[in-house]
């Protein structure tokens, strides 16, 4: 299967190239969104995809937007991508791309932590606690935390660190009420996805997601969610606290970029070897099959 690194249609306005999504203008009121196969660790975009993982990543917000379709509204049109590109560009949207409602992206990110992992786990260290909250004393790396933590961040442009914030400082910035919805949203979702997830033998450790508005002010869920991409899935058989668990994601090409002791961690993105990739995309593959039952040929 082909790569798509980047997209280059002519049948639609170009709008917006971000870390892993094109997007295009459908009209003055939809979107075509389409996931690449671009890859980004430390927020640098890697010169060399996963193969598919577009199409992963798109099978794995298609079944979790319809799975929660009653719980909340969402961006998604039905509009089948293909019949909104001229025929010679299908190639780079089959199976990779979505229509959606044109809506105003909030001006957070929604994080949403089940387990005491990452940034968080730094900051315990440092604070004991995470994001301002505070926690117990004595929890070791990995462990579940005594409840579901709503932290939001801001949100960086492309090459720039997203920063955490405090609960009152998400509200400064999308006011009280639609602070209080996205939190509200964000956890439920998250506990219900985490419920699913572990009867498949996958831990769901935190996740983020991206809400948006329309005219009148109504929040609605965006962009992708659920994914290996945008949340960290564990297997339930390797789990151990004390470390930083196997994972479904692109922890193998992270773990890979950390060894390099010549890169800064700022572009240019160094070459990563075809076996990390390779592994890479096999993880992302069996988070598909685990959660949805789907088998992506590739």
């Amino acid at each position: 299967m082909a790569s798509v690194l980047e997209t280059n249609l002519k049948s639609l306005p170009f709008l917006h190239r971000g870390k892993v999504r094109d997007i295009y203008a459908v009209g003055d009121d939809k979107l075509l969104v389409i996931q690449t196969d671009r890859l980004s660790a430390f927020d640098v975009i890697l010169d060399d995809p996963i193969p598919a993982k577009g199409k992963i990543l798109t099978s794995m917000s298609n079944f979790w937007f319809k799975k929660f379709a009653d719980l909340m509204p969402n961006h998604e049109t039905g509009i089948d991508p293909l019949s909104v590109v001229a025929p010679e560009e299908r190639a780079q949207v089959e199976g990779r791309a979505i229509v959606v409602k044109k809506f105003k992206p909030l001006g957070i990110e929604a994080i949403v932590r089940g387990y005491l992992i990452g940034s968080g786990w730094k900051d315990y260290q440092k604070t004991g606690k995470v994001c301002g909250i505070a926690l117990p004393a004595g929890l070791k790396e990995a462990d579940k935390l005594p409840q579901v933590l709503f932290t939001p961040s801001t949100k960086a442009p492309v090459g720039a660190h997203d920063e955490n914030i405090s609960f009152e400082e998400a509200e400064k910035i999308v006011g009280a009420d639609v602070a209080k919805t996205v939190r509200d949203y964000a956890i439920k979702l998250y506990t219900e996805a985490a419920e699913y997830a572990a009867e498949r033998g996958i831990i769901i450790a935190d996740t983020k997601f991206e809400f948006g508005q329309d005219a009148d002010g109504k929040v609605y869920l965006i962009d992708e969610i659920l994914t290996p991409d945008s949340s960290r899935f564990w297997p339930v058989e390797s789990y151990q606290t004390g470390m930083s668990p196997p994972s479904y994601d692109k922890q193998f090409v992270r773990d890979y970029l950390e060894t390099l002791k010549d890169w800064n961690k700022a572009p240019p993105a160094p070459p990563v070897p075809a076996d990390v990739i390779a592994r890479t995309q096999a993880k992302y593959l069996e988070a598909l099959e685990r959660l949805t039952g789907e088998k992506l040929k590739v």
